[in-house]
C-alpha cells in the first residue's frame, strides 16, 4: 500500500496558481545583497551592462564570491539606478556621468538638471555609434556601452595579373558549371 504524504495530497489539491504561490520565492528584506541577475530585473538593464558599468564607474563595487559571483549592495543598487536614470532618462553620456560624480566626491545627487543640448547631441552620437541604424543588435543598450570604433577600410590592393588571370579561369569555370546545372533533370 502506498502512503501519498500529506504535503503531496495538499497539493494535489491546489490549482496551479496555487501551487506557484507555494513555491515563489520569499521576498527579500529590502537592505539584502541581491545577485546580478536580481539587479538586472529590477533596473531593467542587461546583465552585460552591468559588468561594463563596473569597468567605468569605480564607485560600483558588488562584493564578488567564489567563482566571479557578485553580490550588490543597497548603496549599488541606489546608484546604479541613478546612473541608469542619467544616461537613458537625462541624455548624459559615460563621461558626463563620471563628471558628476568626479564633482560630487563619488555621490549623485538627486538634483541634477536635466543634460544640456551639447550633451545629449553626444549621448545620441554615443548610441549611433554603439547601433549603428538600421542594424537592431539586442545585445548592445544604447547608453552606457560604446562599441569598438569600425576600423577604416582597407586600400585597395594593387592588382596581380597572376591573380587576375585565375580570377578571370574561376568566373569562367563557374559560368559553364552554372549552365550544365541548368540542364540536369
Amino acid at each position: 500500500m502506498n502512503a501519498t504524504p500529506a504535503a503531496d495530497l495538499a497539493d494535489e489539491r491546489l490549482d496551479g496558481g496555487a501551487q506557484d504561490a507555494l513555491r515563489a520565492k520569499p521576498k527579500k528584506a529590502p537592505n539584502a545583497f541581491r545577485t546580478i541577475s536580481e539587479v538586472a530585473e529590477e533596473l531593467h538593464i542587461p546583465q552585460h551592462v552591468l559588468r561594463f558599468w563596473e569597468t567605468k564607474f569605480p564607485q560600483v563595487k558588488p562584493l564578488k564570491r567564489g567563482g566571479g559571483r557578485r553580490y550588490y549592495r543597497p548603496d549599488d543598487i541606489t546608484l546604479l539606478r541613478r546612473i541608469s536614470d542619467l544616461l537613458y532618462i537625462q541624455g548624459y553620456t559615460i563621461k558626463g556621468v563620471q563628471r558628476l560624480l568626479r564633482e560630487g566626491g563619488g555621490r549623485l545627487s538627486d538634483d541634477i538638471p536635466p543634460a544640456t543640448e551639447d550633451e545629449r547631441a553626444e549621448a545620441e552620437a554615443e548610441r549611433d555609434r554603439v547601433s549603428p541604424a538600421g542594424v537592431e543588435d539586442k545585445q548592445l543598450p544604447m547608453p552606457g556601452l560604446v562599441a569598438d570604433p569600425v576600423p577604416p577600410p582597407r586600400p585597395p590592393r594593387p592588382k596581380d595579373p597572376e591573380a587576375e588571370r585565375l580570377r578571370g579561369v574561376l568566373m569562367q569555370t563557374l559560368a559553364e558549371l552554372e549552365a550544365l546545372r541548368t540542364l540536369l533533370p
